[in-house]
């Protein structure tokens, strides 16, 4: 663009400028304006979609992965081991038994109610049931430990559980314990007392029984039966071991029972079912 401002040589006038413009800068810049508009309408339309559609390719490949990993971590169960210091649980029985409920892949397996069937059984004290990769379920048992023998067929752990076990020849050597079953604990630590009283005499207990209605029965290592009854346990007993220590310790095989429900003393019935005071 040309501007020009002559002045007149005859009259002396100025002259009003005169403006050229060139056409092709017009045209130009328009054009330029135009491609630019329709620059930025593309960019507006492709960027999003770029997005999108790479966003759906990650997705894609993502939930490809999350399906072959799942489909390796559920298969079919093809181990299973049981761990645990035992010496009454047979733990291949224990596997084959659990065998015969993988009905289903590793991650729908039923770990509670493989937990269940495990602790029914007799000698399992606790169980733990977890899954392992590939494939597999893992198990590790506790076992009871007999501490005394409950009547003719149970026997009681350490925590006063009872349990019904097939009773084997080596039980027998057990303290004998008997009464209500939700009185265990408490016959129990009444057991370790009373032992611990009659130790001072030599004396060793094997059976005890607490009846429905409060009073203790004694058994003895020697076969003496003893009434303690339900009042004054502690000093009855005391009482008893200072008559047996002074009149019955020489005779003890011919004593069969002492009923020391007395105020004053003890009644004995001997072997030949003589009865005596003491």
């Amino acid at each position: 663009m040309t501007i020009s401002m002559p002045w007149s040589r005859q009259s002396g006038e100025r002259i009003e400028p005169m403006v050229e413009v060139d056409a092709n800068l017009l045209f130009e810049s328009n054009e330029l304006l135009v491609e630019a508009e329709v620059q930025q309408e593309s960019e507006w339309i492709w960027k999003p979609l770029f997005a999108f559609t790479l966003a759906g390719c990650v997705l894609m490949l993502w939930y490809a992965g999350v399906r072959e990993y799942v489909g390796w971590i559920d298969r079919q169960i093809g181990f299973i081991g049981v761990e645990g210091a035992t010496r009454h649980i047979d733990k291949s029985a224990v596997e084959q038994g659990l065998w015969t409920q993988m009905d289903a892949p590793l991650l729908d397996v039923d770990l509670q109610q493989l937990h269940e069937t495990l602790v029914q059984q007799h000698w399992i004290n606790e169980a733990s049931v977890k899954r392992s990769w590939p494939a597999a379920i893992e198990v590790q048992v506790i076992e009871e430990v007999p501490v005394a023998r409950w009547g003719d067929r149970g026997l009681l752990n350490h925590e006063g559980d009872i349990f019904w076990p097939e009773l084997k020849a080596e039980y027998m050597t057990l303290p004998k314990l008997h009464g209500p079953s939700h009185e265990t604990v408490r016959i129990m630590q009444q057991y370790h007392d009373l032992s611990q009283l009659f130790s001072r005499s030599q004396l060793r207990i094997i059976g005890l029984v607490l009846e429905a209605r409060g009073a203790w029965n004694i058994e003895l290592e020697n076969g003496m039966q003893i009434i303690a009854g339900r009042e004054d346990l502690m000093p009855r007993l005391r009482r008893f071991l200072d008559v047996y220590e002074t009149q019955l310790a020489d005779r003890a095989a011919e004593v069969d029972e002492v009923d020391i429900r007395y105020t004053n003393g003890v009644a004995v019935r001997w072997q030949a079912q003589e009865t005596a005071g003491e």
